[in-house]
């Protein structure tokens, strides 16, 4: 009977000193480490979740831990940040004070390019940003048939719900997909009788998109491509040239019109060869739809409007008279 109560006595000794010292270890986390806990699971999965994540070094304490605080219903869903080496009660209480949230809204603006709104997202917390790039740059998909490489230009703008911790190829497809669903029906047919396929039709509207800043205009300035396009005109729209620049810049220079990419519609004739941005729906509709006229020139008038020409003289015209 005597070493029965000498053995109780021994493991609950050793067992008090373990917790002592499992609850003041601060070995982890080495460095600050976030955590995503999904709603709905238990403290045992939590502990189990942290374990993984380098964040605790022995999740049986956390769990005694929480019972013992009576914190077992306190830790809620949500995205947590721990400090390096936090003790296992700090640990408790960074769960117990609530993580941030794991749905986060997003405004997506037009015009935006891919690049942007990986930044964007990722300023949001929702995935990482060059991973975000990544999956921009090199995923892949249909347009009317085409097999496209890169999703600059199918990314649409709008404002989106995204959970924190959304894979990059997750999040493309709900971009992609809110894409599709809000291409008109008849997109292909109707850039058909401009005579272009509908990813030609999507990098007029890319172009409309970053020019335009008023609907007014939209169609008047996708007429102007249409038409230099036919005359076989460079198109020469500085949007291009500040799409193919490492950085954006407000104002380009000389030597900015002359840098050496594909892109640069003042070096190079036709189309660029994808889009320069990701397009709302009415410069969709601008592209595919523009408006009949004979405009070949357009210089902006400092108000967010456009002025129109003709001929080069009238051209010239108007540059001086607003480009003072």
């Amino acid at each position: 009977m005597r070493r029965l109560a000498l053995f109780i006595v021994v493991f609950v000794v050793a067992g008090g000193i373990w917790l002592v010292s499992a609850f003041n270890d601060q070995t982890l986390p080495a460095a600050p480490v976030t955590v995503v806990i999904p709603p709905g699971i238990s403290v045992a999965s939590v502990a189990a979740r942290l374990y993984d994540a380098h964040v605790i070094a022995n999740p049986l304490a956390l769990r005694i831990l929480s019972k013992f605080r009576g914190a077992d219903r306190d830790i809620g869903s949500g995205r947590y940040v721990f400090s390096a080496h936090q003790s296992l009660p700090e640990v408790l209480d960074t769960l117990r004070k609530g993580g941030a949230p794991l749905s986060v809204r997003v405004t997506i603006p037009e015009g935006f390019t891919a690049k942007q709104i990986a930044a964007r997202l990722s300023a949001s917390g929702i995935a990482d940003e060059q991973a975000l790039d990544n999956e921009f740059t090199h995923a892949t998909f249909d347009v009317d048939g085409v097999h496209v490489v890169g999703l600059e230009g199918l990314l649409f703008p709008d404002t989106y719900d995204f959970t924190v911790g959304m894979s990059p190829q997750r999040i493309a497809r709900v971009l992609t997909h809110e894409f599709a669903a809000k291409l008109p029906k008849n997109a292909s047919q109707d850039a058909k009788k401009l005579g272009m396929t509908l990813d030609q039709a999507l990098i007029v509207a890319s172009i409309v998109e970053r020019e335009a800043r008023v609907e007014h205009d939209r169609p008047l300035i996708a007429s102007v491509i249409y038409n230099r396009l036919r005359e076989k005109m460079p198109l020469q729209v500085d949007a291009t040239v500040e799409y193919a620049l490492p950085a954006y810049k407000s104002a380009l220079s000389l030597a900015d019109l002359h840098v050496d990419s594909p892109y640069n519609t003042y070096e190079h004739q036709g189309l660029p060869p994808g889009p320069i941005s990701n397009p709302g729906l009415p410069s969709i509709m601008a592209a595919l739809h523009p408006a009949k006229t004979e405009y070949l020139y357009y210089v902006a008038k400092g108000d967010g409007t456009h002025a129109f020409a003709t001929t080069l003289a009238q051209h010239n015209a108007n540059v001086a008279k607003y480009e003072k």
